[in-house]
């Protein structure tokens, strides 16, 4: 045996070797395999011929479809690996069978909204991916008389803001500041604007949602369960399926909101300023939202020095003189004046919260801005104990230290407190003073300065670690942060996942595993932080090694006959 087995290896290696470039080689068709399946399954009535809504990365618009909802640069780089084929339905059917001819080719799908995916973990993977991008599903549908908005996952926050304004001036949606975040990925992950205190997050205010399932079935509240529902409203859509649609309630806004920007230094009594703000801005009257920034600049003061900066910028559901006489009571180290205020409808307000110029006309919302991005890094915390002054001292000298990194606090209470915490997954909510967002952004594409500013983040979120929760550390899921944890779906996948699970869902994580474990058992809907499978369930395990061999059974049982294993 010893005298053959020298002679049989290197051929039975040279098989091997053809096998797995043959197999490679035949990976070009998967554009045409892939549209050969969806012509199969796809039951259309579009005129658009099902090819056209597929780009392979030889198709010319391959590079501009796929960099248009790419808003971190980060991800932007020749070296971020890219999807095989992109996938632009613009119809239910068309996503219902790329559910089933992505799982037919044993290939991962990553769902895209808008693109406001802090880690980019919707188009980009480390293995062999499709991106199914929805900003072709785009349509709002706003029912006055029922109070309700249906809007599909591919509009963005500014066109349903749009379509609300141009039926009532007097109802609005508690969603995100930004207009470019896509309702899909906003709204499955919590989401949250400047009416949480009164009106709670978005995700408390969705009545209906529909969703294509592992099998490519269409469901509906009533079809797909209050399990699954439950689990969309805060748990990430892509965990579970492709989100289709939201059934939204509508509320009321009055006709006159009141808006302010303020600004302190630490030479103009900043630290005081904090300190108060904690206090009042968790407590003070549920229609006042008031979010802070807190960023080191240099000083106009003493000259080259550095401080930090903190603004306050506000929304108050009420007109001037109700919202200076509140703070003149509650919060009189703001010193705020009514020149200070500006009045304004509720739609400026969003233009306004946007950084639109004060004149800008609300058709600037329905401008998607494609291949807007910036070079980022996001991170969270909760803050459930007020940070005293000799903390925030501390802390200032910190932010200095380190050089750009800031923080934007945003207030809880009201409503938020209201709201049990197994209401929804997002878990946050009675006992958190404020969410803490450590934010910065450059320019340079270099190597050198991504790593200057993600260790600039990393270390002020080290610094943060005394005035924050515990146990778990508490952190957002749409400010998605692959430092906190990522899931390789290998044999450790349920205690990977518990990880960042954890601290996203807090004990709403359990929950979330068997809904998961129910409604997509091999875990086709996946990515680097989504939620695994029960490890007593079917086991994620045998999906991700199917789907990862070059040519599935077929190479297992060749090495298999040349090893003798047979």
């Amino acid at each position: 045996m010893r005298s053959t087995m020298p002679r049989i290896l290197p051929l039975a290696v040279l098989f091997v070797v053809f096998y797995v470039s043959a197999s490679w080689a035949a990976s070009g068709s998967v554009y045409d395999n892939f549209v050969q399946c969806l012509n199969t399954k796809a039951n259309s009535s579009s005129s658009t011929p099902l090819a056209n809504i597929v780009f392979a990365q030889n198709n010319p618009s391959y590079t501009s479809v796929l960099r248009a909802y790419i808003r971190n640069s980060r991800f932007n780089k020749t070296s971020t690996p890219k999807p095989v084929l992109i996938v632009t339905p613009s119809a239910e059917s068309h996503v219902q069978a790329s559910v089933l001819c992505a799982k037919q080719l044993g290939i991962q799908l990553k769902i895209r909204s808008g693109g406001h995916d802090y880690e980019g973990v919707s188009y980009w993977s480390d293995q062999t991916f499709i991106v199914l991008d929805m900003f072709n599903l785009r349509s709002i549908t706003v029912d006055i008389k029922d109070g309700s908005v249906w809007a599909q996952a591919g509009a963005t926050l500014g066109e349903m803001y749009y379509r609300i304004w141009e039926k009532s001036k007097v109802h609005g949606f508690p969603a995100g500041v930004c207009e470019t975040v896509g309702v899909g990925g906003h709204i499955s992950g919590g989401g949250y604007g400047n009416m949480l205190r009164k009106y709670g997050l978005a995700v408390d205010n969705v009545i209906d949602a529909q969703i294509v399932d592992v099998q490519g079935r269409l469901l509906d509240r009533k079809s797909m369960g209050e399990d699954l529902f439950w689990a969309i409203k805060g748990g990430g859509g892509g965990s579970f399926g492709v989100i289709i649609s939201y059934k939204l309630k509508l509320v009321s806004v009055p006709e006159i909101v009141t808006v302010f920007r303020v600004e302190r230094t630490l030479e103009e009594n900043a630290t005081a300023v904090v300190l108060k703000w904690q206090e009042v801005a968790p407590t003070t009257d549920d229609g006042l939202f008031m979010r802070m920034l807190l960023q080191p600049v240099t000083s106009k003061v003493k000259k080259g020095e550095k401080t930090v900066r903190i603004s306050i910028l506000a929304e108050f559901l009420g007109n001037a003189d109700q919202l200076v006489s509140l703070l003149g009571k509650e919060f009189p180290e703001l010193g705020l004046k009514k020149e200070n205020c500006m009045e304004m409808s509720w739609i400026d307000s969003v233009l306004w919260w946007a950084n639109f110029d004060n004149r800008t006309k609300p058709e600037a919302l329905l401008n998607r801005n494609p291949n807007d991005a910036n070079f980022l890094k996001r991170k969270s915390d909760y803050v459930q104990t007020a940070i005293s002054k000799d903390g925030l001292e501390w802390l200032w000298k910190k932010m200095i230290e380190l050089g750009k990194t800031g923080l934007v606090f945003n207030p809880y209470g009201g409503k938020m407190s209201q709201i049990p915490a197994s209401e929804t997954p997002f878990p946050h909510r009675a006992g958190n003073l404020f969410k803490i967002q450590y934010s910065v952004n450059w320019e340079d594409a270099g190597e050198e300065s991504e790593k200057n500013y993600l260790t600039q983040s990393r270390r002020l979120y080290s610094y943060m670690t005394p005035f924050v929760s515990k146990n778990p550390r508490s952190a957002f899921l749409n400010y998605r942060d692959l430092d906190i944890g990522v899931n390789t779906f290998g044999d450790n996948s349920y205690e990977e996942g518990k990880v960042y699970g954890l601290k996203y869902f807090n004990d709403n994580f359990d929950r979330l595993l068997k809904v998961k474990t129910a409604v997509d058992p091999e875990n086709f809907f996946r990515n680097e932080q989504s939620i695994p499978t029960l490890p007593n369930g079917n086991s994620d395990v045998n999906s991700r090694s199917s789907s990862n061999l070059p040519m599935g059974k077929p190479f297992v049982l060749l090495i298999c006959l040349l090893i003798g294993g047979w």
